[in-house]
């Protein structure tokens, strides 16, 4: 495969992972996906990030996400030893 080729497959998968955030923080269902509005919230974002309050938003929307990255995990994903075998 061409490097181009290998580029724009990455360049996709990352756009796609992206759009999966928006569905998956439930923005399209909240907006009735309402393009204007979703866009207009990330503007909003990006002028939130670039003021002086950046650093405080950023923080927060980190740990936010975070948490939430956490709480979807299944539960096996905490636990990656090898199963206790049975003691019986």
């Amino acid at each position: 495969m061409r490097t181009w080729q290998v580029e724009r497959r990455k360049r996709t998968r990352h756009l796609i992972e992206l759009g999966g955030l928006i569905v998956k923080a439930g923005i399209v269902e909240l907006t009735g996906d309402d393009r204007a509005v979703i866009y207009g919230a990330l503007l909003w974002m990006a002028d939130k990030l670039q003021s002086d309050q950046g650093e405080q938003a950023r923080g927060i929307w980190t740990k936010l996400g975070e948490m939430a990255f956490e709480a979807d995990r299944p539960p096996d994903a905490h636990n990656k030893s090898q199963p206790q075998r049975n003691q019986a």
